[in-house]
């Protein structure tokens, strides 16, 4: 059975197979149409359990693979990750996440539509690649991609991102904590909007933790949450 003729919900069940054990969980007319195109066998015994085949695990692995593939294209390939002075400016046609600093997009309503779409597709694969198929946890790609994931979220819960003649946050590593990143509202002291910045990361499935600085502002700091 080619990946074309899947349905999506045959798909949804390849992708969301256990790892380990190869243990299929969907409906039995789902089931019924794996067996058929020879991705999934039923277990002789009670309480018959189906499991993919080695051709069913060829294919969960090649759909991950996409998907992963694809959430690295949404988030600019992680490139929001480096150093600022090393960044690599996005190719043309590429989703770039914003982690403070970059120029304004020219078009606001296009990079609303692009930060719309690459949330909806990181919550995909979120489905697809976290054991349990939660959408409410960071997955394995954000967790290696702590500061486009986190810029992700807060551009696509509404916040702005600091350009050089507006202000908003700025993601930036967590120093002597690599598995954090820093958010920070600037020009700050911006208490208010950083409250605000904690309750869109929470709800996106990030924990938070707000720091206070020397002068009274404060800064967050924000990292994956496990279930």
């Amino acid at each position: 059975m080619s990946t074309a003729k899947l349905t999506p919900a045959r798909r949804r069940a390849v992708a969301g197979a256990d790892a380990a054990t190869g243990l299929v969980r969907a409906s039995d007319r789902v089931l019924e149409g794996l067996v058929d195109g020879g991705l999934a066998v039923r277990h002789p015994r009670p309480p018959h359990r189906h499991y993919l085949t080695p051709a069913g695990r060829e294919l969960r692995d090649r759909l991950l693979a996409v998907a992963e593939a694809e959430a690295e294209a949404a988030a600019g390939a992680g490139a929001a990750d480096e150093p600022e002075g090393s960044r690599v400016p996005a190719e043309p046609g590429v989703f770039a996440a914003r982690t403070g600093g970059e120029p304004a997009p020219p078009d606001a309503a296009a990079r609303a539509r692009e930060v719309r779409s690459a949330w909806e597709g990181l919550a995909e694969l979120r489905r697809l690649t976290n054991a349990d198929g939660a959408t409410d946890v960071p997955c394995a790609w954000e967790r290696t991609h702590l500061a486009s994931a986190v810029a992700l979220a807060l551009e696509a819960g509404g916040l702005p991102p600091a350009t050089d003649v507006t202000g908003g946050y700025a993601v930036t590593p967590a120093a002597h904590q690599p598995e954090a990143v820093r958010v920070d509202w600037r020009p700050g002291p911006a208490l208010r909007e950083l409250v605000r910045a904690a309750g869109v990361l929470e709800a996106a499935g990030w924990q938070v933790s707000e720091h206070p600085e020397r002068d009274g502002g404060m800064y967050l700091l924000a990292s994956p949450r496990r279930r």
